[in-house]
């Protein structure tokens, strides 16, 4: 009998194990080999090279595909000035014209200055071969305090991974309902991106122009909008498939080593990442005369109106559960359950005013009526609920008609303890689950009336779905 027993608690703390290291575990495998796949020997990949002149062009092709195989796409342009215009376009990193013994190499440094090395360095090889004189020409240059031209990725990931951490907090914001939740995350990121817009301008870290402002505003607003509306579909993967997103994706396909110089899988992803997307907008911004803006805005609008999408979906479902359970109120709603997340603490029990609810509010987790030994309500009667270890959680009274609410409660059993001067007290035990309401009403007797329940009497009730004891 004994071992009977032992053996399901040794199943148990089992899985409590391998649940608790998933997350950490997947996190450690996935920064253990994007970022060094992504990083660790960068070359360029299909990057787009513009030649002026056909029969030059033949040959720089052929010349280039010798050294970095698959490397670069080169096509010809009438003239030098095609080659120029072509980088200052964003259709080609860089520009090659010959004339006699001189040769020219328009490259942009606001793509990345290890770009700017290896084109140089392949030109340089193919010049001297071709016994010609190189000259650069750096057609869009950062600002002096932006060498390596990789700024504008660390700003970007300061108004990214704050994105998500903004909708994990707004989760455990258990009285903000979906509309207050998306307003709160617009007016963040109105500030962060004004805050940052200002730093990087005034420590010199990039040019003064406010349009800027626009993409970062996008780019917090996509993150958490998305963040907020997968929460309640990933559940308690919500830190991995978060941290995932926008550190061990994003990252490493962000530009922080130029595009053209990452693999194939990673320039993929940069293609549709927030953080990628966002930081070429602000490179086309501020160094490319708003050349390339478009497609990265209508990707981060994509990210944004993915998160509406599935932050409606999850409205529309615990809709279809309130009407499954036979609800009075068509438009109720019930309230996003708290998404474990070791990063930020748990949500703090609420005490919430009895209301006729609407679509899109938080339902309480716990409510009912207090009512006397002639069913009449009893007014300012004392709710405590506790935990199993006896410590309270949240207190509150009753209102005019006997009720009373709570939300933010924990998972799990809870003690309710009803009192009122002159009455014998009540307790009822009651199971909480995710997504489920529950009602515990309590009738209290007048201490002289013999009938009266005894003081702490307690029922069990395992926690039916609202409007069961």
């Amino acid at each position: 009998m004994k071992h009977r027993i032992e053996r399901p608690r040794g199943i148990s703390a089992a899985r409590v194990l391998v649940e608790t290291l998933t997350i950490p575990a997947a996190l450690f495998l996935g920064l253990l080999f994007c970022f060094p796949l992504a990083f660790h020997q960068p070359e360029p990949h299909d990057a787009k090279l513009v030649v002026a002149d056909l029969a030059v062009e033949r040959k720089v092709d052929t010349a280039l595909q010798a050294q970095r195989p698959g490397g670069f796409d080169v096509t010809a342009v009438a003239d030098a000035r095609e080659a120029r215009r072509a980088v200052l376009d964003r259709d080609a990193v860089a520009g090659f014209a010959t004339k006699g013994g001189h040769a020219v190499l328009y490259v942009a440094g606001a793509d990345g200055a290890s770009l700017e090395q290896a084109l140089t360095t392949g030109f340089t090889q193919l010049a001297v071969h071709n016994h010609q004189k190189l000259t650069v020409t750096d057609v869009a240059p950062t600002v002096s305090k932006d060498g390596s031209g990789a700024t504008l990725v660390y700003f970007g990931i300061a108004w990214n991974v704050p994105g998500y951490i903004l909708a994990t907090t707004l989760l455990r914001a258990v009285t903000f309902n979906r509309r207050t939740k998306l307003i709160t995350i617009a007016g963040v990121a109105g500030l962060f991106s004004a805050v940052g817009f200002l730093v990087g301008v005034g420590l010199g870290f990039f040019p003064n122009d406010p349009t800027a402002l626009a993409i970062a505003f996008l780019l917090t607003t996509a993150v958490a909008t998305f963040s907020l509306g997968m929460a309640p579909f990933v559940k308690h993967f919500f830190p991995l498939a978060g941290l995932g997103l926008y550190v061990v994706l994003s990252v490493p396909s962000s530009g922080l080593v130029p595009v053209q110089l990452l693999p194939r899988f990673f320039q993929n992803l940069h293609a549709v990442m927030p953080l990628g997307n966002a930081v070429d907008g602000l490179r086309g911004i501020l160094y490319f005369d708003h050349v390339g803006v478009l497609k990265p805005v209508l990707v981060l609008c994509a990210w944004i109106t993915a998160g509406l999408a599935l932050l409606g979906l999850d409205a529309w479902r615990h809709h279809r559960m309130a009407v499954r359970r036979g609800a009075e109120d068509e438009n109720q709603d019930i309230p996003e359950p708290p998404v474990e997340d070791p990063s930020v603490e748990a949500p703090a029990p609420t005490a919430l005013p009895v209301h006729p609810h609407h679509f899109g509010e938080p339902l309480p987790m716990l409510e009912g009526t207090v009512r006397d030994g002639e069913q009449q309500p009893v007014r300012h009667a004392a709710v405590t609920v506790m935990d199993t270890g006896g410590r309270q959680l949240v207190r509150t009274t009753t209102n005019a008609r006997g009720e009373y609410a709570v939300t933010g409660l924990p998972e799990g059993y809870i003690s309710v303890v009803v009192s009122h001067p002159g009455r014998d007290p009540l307790v009822h035990q009651k199971v909480l689950q995710s997504g489920v309401a529950v009602r515990a009403d309590f009738t209290l007797h007048d201490r002289r009336d013999g009938t009266s329940v005894r003081a702490g009497a307690q029922r069990l009730d395992l926690g039916h779905a609202r409007h069961g004891s």
